[in-house]
């Protein structure tokens, strides 16, 4: 993978089933940082293999693309642990003179604090606010540090409640392609030629579901979150109708 070496995913193969053996073993719960898809599909592929020992996803809220994993539930432990995940909002301090903040603005800021991506999770752009979920040991630090954003002074403050307002945005689209195969379905939504679809398969940048696919001729199902790396996510709904000539009217939401 373009970001992802073998040897670091190596490493987080080891780094499950150490997980999962400490969870089983010790009869306690054990946690994952953030992981990326790269990651997920990682575990995805080893769930077969980890399957003697319960396990869960979240990254905050529903949707999430970055989760953690976690090892154990109520009914193995007698006990129930909630995901150590935090909601904070990063809003400006005079809104009226922010600059126009991107996903990438935020994202960068905290990295410039020094601190491990894992900690960080997904980032909702709302105006000049952001909605950032991390890990409940980077809170503090991030509410005590991160002061500025770009050009931007911003405060930190947790959410008392996830908000509606969180909710990654969708635009719902409707497209004509030649056919419901997926390297179609990609090619005309992201507005590339079928062959550059085709190649992002091949450098494993096609996520369904948040696993790798690698078929280019596979048909999306009504409702599969479809994730192009570099180029965006979106929920195919499916095909509306069929044209006398054969091409399929489909609709999509894409997440914006």
């Amino acid at each position: 993978m373009a970001a992802e070496s073998e040897k670091t995913l190596s490493q987080c193969r080891n780094r499950f089933r150490e997980l999962a053996e400490k969870c089983y073993m010790q009869n306690v719960y054990c946690f994952t940082g953030f992981l990326g898809m790269a990651e997920l599909d990682v575990f995805y592929r080893m769930e077969r293999e980890l399957s003697h020992v319960p396990h869960a996803l979240s990254g905050g809220r529903e949707g999430c693309e970055r989760q953690m994993i976690r090892f154990g539930n109520e009914e193995t432990l007698g006990y129930e642990q909630p995901f150590p995940i935090v909601c904070l909002e990063i809003r400006p301090l005079l809104a009226k003179f922010a600059d126009s903040l991107t996903h990438r603005d935020f994202l960068g800021a905290c990295m410039n604090l020094g601190i491990d991506r894992s900690t960080i999770g997904d980032i909702a752009v709302r105006d000049h606010r952001a909605f950032l979920y991390c890990t409940e040991t980077i809170a503090p630090y991030l509410i005590e540090n991160l002061t500025r954003v770009k050009h931007t002074s911003v405060m930190c403050v947790p959410c008392a409640e996830m908000q509606q307002e969180q909710e990654p945005l969708q635009e719902r689209r409707r497209y004509q392609v030649s056919s419901e195969r997926l390297d179609a379905v990609i090619a005309r939504v992201c507005g590339l030629s079928r062959e550059k679809s085709q190649s992002l398969f091949g450098e494993k940048k096609i996520f369904v579901n948040g696993r790798q696919q690698e078929r280019t001729d596979c048909v999306p199902q009504a409702g599969d979150t479809v994730t192009v790396r570099g180029y965006g996510k979106f929920v195919y709904y499916g095909m509306t109708h069929r044209t006398r000539k054969g091409k399929c009217n489909i609709e999509v939401g894409c997440y914006i």
